[in-house]
């Protein structure tokens, strides 16, 4: 029997549905998912078996112009994880098209000559007639091998897509054991999930004021597992929105993550969180490295 296996990146401009996307194609939730831009910060590996096939779908965060040094090694991530990859999947949201945000995108593809196949995401949302002229104007900048309209969000489309990539990837041994669904170890897992809720729960600027870092990871002799989450915050005022009115939105927090980390698991977790003002930490090269992201000086 014939077993193939390859990577496959996910990229595109913030927002465009990655996320949604390798979600869907995982059927589990392993990179986390919020309306608001730029919520990936690192690269998330999705492990999925498609018949005799490994696809490592990997999902990299939105490539967008940097100021700050975690944005730098944010969009470091990217471009990395589209280095890496047998095949890359240029994501684009089907309602924004060709904007300013893709442009430079399909612009640094068109120069690594990578295998590039285009995923109009969103299709569900648009006239259809629209999509030609779309495909067209997109490859017309970028070699395309092949186009796919898909929705992430209903899963319309996605079948065919994974059932190509299940026959494109190269021949080869798997890379991981076939029950496993991604490498993040459960640490970052229970870290990103608080931080999902964050994005989901607070608005403006906070989310992207903040990090969890996962201090506290231990088995308990029933089976469970006893999870101690620190939440660094750049101002006071940022702290006192996410505690809430009498501790109501850090408990609503905890508990919303605490619920999707057990179900991920398979187990009983026990989940506490701190939160902590350190302004900067979104320069500090020890922060990165513990959320993930290699420095990006």
């Amino acid at each position: 029997m014939t077993t193939r296996c390859g990577f496959v990146a996910i990229v595109g401009a913030p927002n465009a549905g990655k996320s949604t996307l390798l979600n869907r194609m995982a059927g589990a939730k392993l990179s986390i998912v919020s309306p608001k831009a730029q919520t990936t910060r690192f690269r998330v590996l999705g492990i999925l078996m498609r018949g005799t096939s490994q696809i490592l779908l990997v999902d990299t965060p939105g490539i967008f112009k940097p100021r700050r040094r975690l944005d730098r090694a944010m969009v470091a991530a990217a471009w990395t994880g589209a280095e890496d990859a047998d095949i890359t999947l240029l994501l684009i949201d089907a309602r924004r098209g060709l904007c300013e945000t893709v442009r430079p995108i399909v612009e640094q593809l068109a120069r690594t000559r990578r295998r590039v196949w285009l995923v109009l995401n969103k299709t569900d949302l648009v006239d259809r007639q629209a999509l030609l002229p779309l495909t067209a104007s997109l490859s017309g900048l970028l070699d395309v091998e092949h186009v796919y309209m898909v929705s992430a969000r209903s899963g319309d489309g996605v079948d065919d897509l994974l059932d190509a990539l299940g026959a494109a990837v190269p021949e080869g041994p798997y890379l991981y054991p076939e029950d496993d669904l991604t490498d993040l170890p459960d640490r970052l897992l229970a870290a990103e999930l608080v931080r999902e809720q964050i994005f989901l729960q607070t608005h403006e600027e906070v989310p992207y004021a903040a990090t969890a870092e996962t201090e506290s990871f231990r088995e308990q002799p029933d089976g469970s597992v006893r999870i101690e989450v620190t939440i660094y915050v750049a101002r006071a005022g940022h702290k006192a929105i996410l505690i809430g009115e009498k501790g109501s939105r850090i408990r609503a927090i905890g508990e919303r993550a605490r619920k999707d980390l057990s179900r991920l698991l398979g187990r009983t977790c026990h989940l506490f969180l701190n939160v902590k003002e350190r302004a900067g930490w979104d320069e500090e090269k020890a922060r990165l490295r513990a959320i993930g992201l290699d420095d990006a000086s």
